[in-house]
């Protein structure tokens, strides 16, 4: 279980070897260890919509030469990836994705690990589910990879909650590592519930942060600043134009000018330092962008800042 959460933030590197070329990835990694980041997010299937080739592995390559760049760096940093969503036919989202059977997940993770050039892997996420392949095959296939210590953790993302408590049972019953974490979309604007969201994604609920808290799990959540939304609405998602939107705007503005902080800022200091405590994937475009998310690592949410966020003031 994750008991050891610190502020922090994963850096989002979906982009790379797509629509960031290597120069602005490695700046961007450089820097983002120059302020004392730890961990980079990336996955096997990052980004085959964008790719000529119509598979993933572009961002996982361009970490492993950034790895090879800086020798020594890789026991300053933790690498986080996943599998299981990788096309079968290249460069459609519509044929069956590489799934979660056994030998999936081990053809996945060895071409990870020879992209990234590691022995091993801090945090392997099943990216999506795969209802096909028996749940017990996958908590084997997983718990082995642990067990054999080219894995260190396990993550469950875009899971449904009892899916994960499902395999962790399994891995339990069978003395196998299961997963630790979960990773789910989620910022402080709410989508209006069962209105379609991107294909894979599924947000976060108030039943699966109460049983990440519960279980002490890790909690992750991707599109956190919702693609730049807060800096510029006009960016918002036809999902969150609802009449909530405005009050939360509305208070998540009274927050950021009494702290002096922007928009994004206040939102991922809510999710940092909230129940559970979130680590927010943070995709960045420059140098700016990277500036401004770390620096809300350093801001602290009163209790009557939480308030105003969460509709418990009197306004």
């Amino acid at each position: 279980m994750d008991t050891t959460h610190r502020n922090e933030l994963a850096l989002g590197t979906i982009w790379f070897g797509t629509r960031q070329d290597e120069d602005t990835a490695f700046a961007l990694l450089d820097h983002y260890m120059a302020r004392g980041g730890r961990w980079l997010d990336t996955s096997d299937n990052y980004a085959f919509w964008e790719s000529p080739i119509g598979h993933g592995g572009a961002s996982e390559t361009v970490i492993g030469r950034w790895l090879r760049r800086n020798p020594g760096i890789r026991e300053h940093i933790s690498i986080s990836t996943k599998v299981g969503a990788n096309p079968t036919v290249p460069g459609t989202w519509d044929a069956p994705m590489e799934g979660l059977g056994p030998r999936a997940v081990e053809e996945a993770v060895a071409s990870s690990m020879a992209r990234l050039g590691v022995d091993v892997i801090d945090l392997l996420w099943a990216h999506i589910e795969d209802r096909a392949a028996p749940l017990e095959e996958q908590v084997e296939a997983f718990g082995s990879l642990v067990a054999e210590g080219r894995v260190r953790r396990l993550g469950a993302s875009n899971h449904a909650t009892w899916r994960v408590e499902r395999a962790r049972a399994l891995a339990r019953t069978r003395g196998l590592a299961s997963y630790d974490a979960i990773q789910l979309r989620h910022s402080y604007l709410q989508a209006i519930p069962f209105v379609p969201l991107p294909s894979g994604h599924m947000a976060a609920t108030a039943e699966s942060l109460d049983y990440a808290a519960a279980e002490g799990l890790g909690m992750w959540a991707y599109t956190t600043l919702l693609s730049g939304a807060y800096a510029r609405p006009e960016r918002l998602p036809h999902a969150y134009r609802h009449p909530d939107t405005e009050r939360r705007l509305a208070a998540l503005d009274r927050v950021a000018q009494r702290l002096d902080a922007t928009r994004s800022q206040v939102v991922l200091a809510w999710l940092i330092g909230g129940t559970p405590a979130v680590t927010p994937i943070v995709g960045v475009s420059d140098i700016a962008q990277l500036d401004e998310a770390m620096d809300a690592l350093a801001l602290q949410l009163d209790a009557e800042a939480r308030a105003t966020l969460d509709g418990r003031d009197a306004q």
